[in-house]
């Protein structure tokens, strides 16, 4: 992976844990399309005597599970209480909830959201034990050290070939082709105020494009669009059904579909493409710190990046990760020269900005 222009900085698995992950996928589909309100994960009765951490989640439903398992057998203490909502619904709920904070943990959720937790002086400021292991730029560079990341996922185009072939629509190598008259009405993407994916993808064609050409390319690619939708999977799950000829949407969906047997091509454009980080931090001012940053030691672990590695091809410690045959092999060489900072400083003017352009063609859930 290229480092970040600034100072700081989903997903495939082994080729033997996709088909097992498709299938939790598969039946976890009706619950990962919702995402206007938060989804409780309740822990077994079991655990009634342990300490309860409610822990805020992007990560997709049929991940949850194994990680508390985990985090539990290693933390015997605890309870993990998942709350789950997409990336965009949990970044404006904790900084509403500034004054007050719900949250115990912020586990699986945008760098970009964490940086501006950080800056808003909401995160307990803990290095947890072992950090120094992981790649340089999974670890929080700013002072007092706040957050710590865990894997990195990208934005592709999921490309339907029986679609394609049936209505003569070329396949797309870089961004631009996305805009040929061929492909009007034809594509679907995340909604970027609701999904990591879809803000990941308008923040590196603003970097890579400069803004005034990004914003013109948006506005030609809005002409093709039929719908902003509101999860990052959702494009690529629709153009799999054929429902669309190109989605845009992120690397673990795209070969977790493939894998399942969707008729797709994973297009990573030729032209780079935006990505983002994700990772975890203890929330300040909660009655648990010492339990939580105990669940953020084993999250910075070996042990914990070997469970990430099982959905995200890019993890945060060395020599675990091992994509599958069908996750792009090119895909981390064309990751754009990213500056998260500059993401998460710019994100309520961008997507003030993308909603006053773009807002009607947004799906509701």
């Amino acid at each position: 992976m290229r480092r970040p222009a600034s100072s700081s900085s989903r997903r495939a698995s082994g080729s033997g844990g996709w088909r097992a992950a498709v299938r939790r996928l598969r039946a976890g589909r009706a619950t990962a399309g919702i995402v206007a309100c938060f989804i409780a994960f309740p822990a077994p009765a079991a655990a009634a005597e342990r300490t309860r951490l409610v822990t805020y989640t992007a990560l997709e439903p049929e991940q949850l599970d194994p990680i508390r398992r985990a985090i539990e057998a290693a933390v015997p203490e605890v309870e993990i209480a998942w709350q789950r909502a997409s990336t965009g619904i949990i970044t404006d709920r904790v900084l509403a909830e500034r004054a007050a904070p719900q949250a115990d943990l912020l586990l699986g959720l945008a760098a970009t959201s964490l940086l501006q937790f950080e800056a808003a002086g909401l995160l307990d400021p803990y290095r947890p034990a072992g950090v120094e292991a992981l790649r340089p730029f999974f670890r929080d560079p700013n002072p007092p050290y706040s957050w710590t990341g865990m894997d990195a996922y990208l934005g592709v185009i999921c490309f339907n070939t029986e679609v394609a072939g049936r209505d003569r629509i070329t396949r797309p190598s870089f961004w631009r082709d996305l805009l040929g008259p061929a492909l009007k009405g034809r594509i679907v993407m995340p909604d970027p105020a609701a999904s990591g994916t879809g803000y990941l993808l308008v923040a590196g064609w603003l970097q890579t494009l400069g803004e005034e050409a990004g914003w013109a390319y948006m506005d030609a690619l809005n002409e093709n669009v039929s719908a902003y939708l509101p999860s990052g999977s959702g494009p690529c799950e629709e153009t799999a059904a054929g429902r669309a000829a190109a989605g845009l949407s992120l690397d673990m969906r795209a070969a977790a579909e493939k894998a399942a047997g969707a008729p797709l091509d994973i297009v990573v454009p030729v032209d780079g493409t935006g990505w983002e980080a994700e990772g975890f931090a203890v929330v300040a001012g909660r009655p648990h710190l010492a339990l939580a940053r105990r669940v953020a030691d084993w999250a910075a672990s070996r042990e914990a990046n070997t469970l990430y590695a099982r959905s995200f091809a890019i993890v945060a410690y060395p020599g675990v990760s091992s994509p599958g045959p069908l996750y792009p092999p090119h895909a981390e060489a064309r990751m754009i020269r990213n500056d998260l900072e500059w993401m998460a400083r710019n994100r309520p003017r961008i997507l003030a900005e993308w909603r006053r352009r773009y807002g009607a063609k947004i799906r509701r859930p």
